[in-house]
C-alpha cells in the first residue's frame, strides 16, 4: 500500500479460501461494491496490524472478507432441509423372494437466514440416501432410485434401491437423506464439512407369498376355483 497524500493505491493477489482478490478494488478510498457490510451486531473486522477493531471505513472494507467466520455443521442446527419423499412399487406390498422397488427423492434447497451474526444463504444438496427396509437391512446409495417404468425395466426386477424380503410380514421402510451443505455470506459458496440429515418414514410394505396352480378356467370364469 502506498500513500502519495492525494491517492491511496492497494494491490493484492488471489489468496486462499476466505480471502478475496482486491487488485484495483479501491481507488481514492472508494469501496468495492462486491463486499458486504458487517451485520448490525457485529463489532466489525479487525485490523491485523493492530489487533483492534477497524476504526476507518477503508480498514473495515479491506478486512471484512478476512473476518468472515468459519462455519461447522453444528452451526447449521437452525437450518433444516425438508424431508424427502418416499414411495415404492408395487405400492404398499411385495412378494417373498422378489425385489420390491423403493423410491425416494430429495432436492437442492436454498435457505436464507442469519448465522453467527451474519446474513447468509445456506445451500443443501442431496449427497447420499440411506434406506432402512424394516427387516434389519440398510443400504446407502447416491441415488434415490427410479420406477421400473422410468428405468425401462419389467416389474419385480432388481434396481439400485430395491430389496428382497425373505419372509412374509409387514415392514416399516424409511429413508434418510444426507445433505451436503455450503454457505454464502455474499462472497461466494463455502463448503461445510459433514452432513445434515432429514428422514422420512411411514411407508409400510406388506410382503406376501405367491403360489401358482394350473386351472382350467380363470377366476373371472370360475370365481370359486383354486386360488380365487
Amino acid at each position: 500500500m502506498s500513500n502519495s497524500g492525494s491517492q491511496i493505491d492497494i494491490g493484492a493477489s488471489t489468496g486462499s479460501p476466505g480471502t478475496a482478490d482486491r487488485s484495483n478494488a479501491f481507488d481514492r478510498g472508494q469501496r468495492d461494491p462486491a463486499l458486504k457490510d458487517p451485520a448490525p451486531n457485529d463489532p466489525g473486522p479487525v485490523d491485523p496490524a493492530t489487533g483492534q477493531t477497524c476504526a476507518s471505513p477503508l480498514c473495515r472494507t479491506i478486512y471484512s472478507v478476512v473476518n468472515i467466520p468459519e462455519v461447522t455443521i453444528d452451526d447449521l442446527a437452525s437450518f433444516r432441509p425438508t424431508s424427502p419423499s418416499l414411495t415404492g412399487e408395487p405400492a404398499g406390498f411385495g412378494v417373498v423372494g422378489m425385489p420390491a422397488n423403493v423410491v425416494a427423492a430429495g432436492s437442492e434447497q436454498l435457505i436464507p437466514g442469519n448465522l453467527l451474526g451474519w446474513d447468509v444463504v445456506v445451500r443443501f444438496r442431496p449427497a447420499a440416501y440411506v434406506f432402512a427396509y424394516g427387516d434389519g437391512s440398510t443400504q446407502r446409495v447416491t441415488t434415490g432410485g427410479a420406477t421400473w417404468e422410468q428405468l425401462g425395466q419389467a416389474q419385480f426386477t432388481p434396481t439400485a434401491t430395491s430389496h428382497v424380503y425373505r419372509e412374509r410380514g409387514t415392514y416399516p421402510v424409511s429413508v434418510t437423506v444426507q445433505y451436503a451443505a455450503a454457505v454464502d455470506f455474499g462472497t461466494g459458496w463455502r463448503p461445510v464439512q459433514g452432513y445434515v440429515s432429514a428422514t422420512t418414514g411411514g411407508y409400510d410394505v406388506r410382503v406376501v407369498e405367491v403360489k401358482t396352480a394350473l386351472v382350467d378356467r380363470t377366476c373371472v370364469e370360475n370365481p370359486s376355483g383354486p386360488g380365487c
